[in-house]
């Protein structure tokens, strides 16, 4: 099994409708900035036509969001695969219509194809991810209204016709171990969570760096802190608040983040207290100040100003490696400042380890594309540079691949345990 691209994830979607079409539909919600249609795949609890003549809102929807990172692939093939599974399990059905939108981010995805990475080298080869302002979901909270791509209209739009009980956005690490994001608790999600990673094998990351200082209710659970909180934040630039994630607020919707990686890693599964946190994140900071230098000196190679930005295969790479550097400066005063954990897990420091080597490296990956595509004598002492944080990266952590169909399964069964938990909790009355 493969990482699809959206393209396939289209046709696939296609014949499947046409194999169902009392119970499935698929329709366009936008268009992406390059032209792409935004697909999204529905399986109704009831015949097509009977939904179709259903007032807005009527009924309890899910909606499924995949591809919103384009470095993050699993999410089409999860979403083709909990559609199938709706159809012979019709259970998680009754009275609920699942939506899909099988990726966010068809051009993003375009840029970045590994349909079968063997290791961390031949992932970053064809690596790309945007910069935060052209993240769908990002994109609120860094962007003024006006200035939204259509890929993040398009997601607004669908959270406002459909009023989702639950939205669900489908991510994936290149190296660590799974966890859930929750804009708000869903009681009871931990136990099948837990369940399902020990079952296939998957560490769970119980310090990731993502929900730094969280509410955690269970291993790998972690729940966005609510305003004026003094919970740590994660280390971005943006307010996760006014992500899309929270759109879903507005009719009293809870949206669940499901991570998956690549690679598992044991490490990022370790309780045990770490002798000095503080000590480990200087020294992290001192490593990604040095990386990210390696990097910016190269890129000044190929000059600053507009005029690398006017090559249209160059420019959203430069874009993402440009936002990248401008980043990480802040994430090391995060760890060198007054508020980093005198306490912290051997779990936390791993997943931080992690985080700080995927920045550089992902600049790097970006940029070596550039200078390849340009014959740019630069290029092999980049290329050189690349492989061994690969190789350094994989050996520090014990990767081991963990096959997409074990990704698919995993994300699946978290999927429709945070549904079922979340309906027997029962959940806040929408606003009329």
């Amino acid at each position: 099994m493969c990482y699809p691209t959206p393209q396939e994830l289209g046709l696939a979607a296609r014949a499947l409708a046409d194999e169902h079409p009392g119970e499935v539909r698929l329709r366009q919600a936008g268009t992406s900035r390059g032209g792409q249609p935004l697909w999204v795949l529905s399986v109704a609890a009831f015949a097509a036509a009977a939904v179709a003549a259903a007032p807005r809102g009527a009924g309890r929807n899910v909606l499924v969001v995949a591809g919103a990172h384009a470095n993050e692939p699993v999410g089409g093939a999860t979403a083709l695969s909990l559609a199938r599974r709706l159809l012979h399990d019709p259970a998680p059905r009754a009275g609920c219509d699942w939506h899909f939108l099988l990726c966010a981010d068809p051009d993003g995805a375009d840029l970045h194809r590994t349909p079968r990475p063997y290791s961390l080298l031949d992932y970053h080869r064809s690596f790309f991810r945007p910069p935060g302002p052209e993240q769908p979901e990002w994109a609120p909270s860094l962007l003024p209204p006006d200035r939204l791509p259509p890929e993040t209209l398009a997601l607004t739009a669908l959270i406002d016709e459909l009023r989702p009980v639950l939205q669900v956005s489908l991510h994936a690490t290149d190296l660590g171990g799974s966890w859930v994001q929750l804009t708000r608790d869903i009681p009871g999600l931990a136990e099948p969570f837990a369940k399902s990673a020990a079952e296939l094998r998957i560490p769970v990351e119980n310090g990731a760096s993502d929900a730094a200082g969280w509410p955690s209710p269970g291993p790998g659970i972690f729940v966005i802190p609510q305003p004026g909180s003094e919970a740590a934040g994660a280390f971005h630039p943006e307010d996760t608040r006014l992500s899309t994630w929270y759109h879903a607020h507005r009719y009293a919707g809870t949206t669940a983040i499901v991570e998956v990686p690549m690679w598992a890693s044991d490490l990022v599964d370790d309780p045990a207290p770490h002798p000095d946190p503080r000590g480990a994140l200087r020294m992290l900071a001192e490593r990604l100040t040095t990386d990210s230098a390696l990097v910016a000196g190269v890129r000044a190679l190929i000059g600053p100003g507009p005029a690398p930005y006017e090559d249209p295969a160059a420019a959203p790479l430069l874009r993402a490696v440009d936002w990248t550097l401008a980043l990480i400066p802040r994430v090391t005063v995060e760890w060198t400042g007054a508020e980093a954990p005198a306490e912290a897990t051997a779990a936390y420091i791993a997943s931080i380890d992690a985080f700080g080597r995927r920045l550089s490296l992902r600049a790097a990956a970006m940029l070596l594309r550039v200078l390849r595509a340009q014959g740019h004598p630069a290029a092999p002492g980049l290329d050189r540079l690349v492989t061994g944080w690969c190789e350094e990266f994989a050996a520090r952590f014990g990767a081991r691949w963990v096959p997409v169909a074990t990704q698919v399964e995993h994300q699946s069964r978290t999927v429709l345990a945070a549904y079922e938990r979340l309906v027997a909790a029962g959940r806040p009355e929408r606003p009329r």
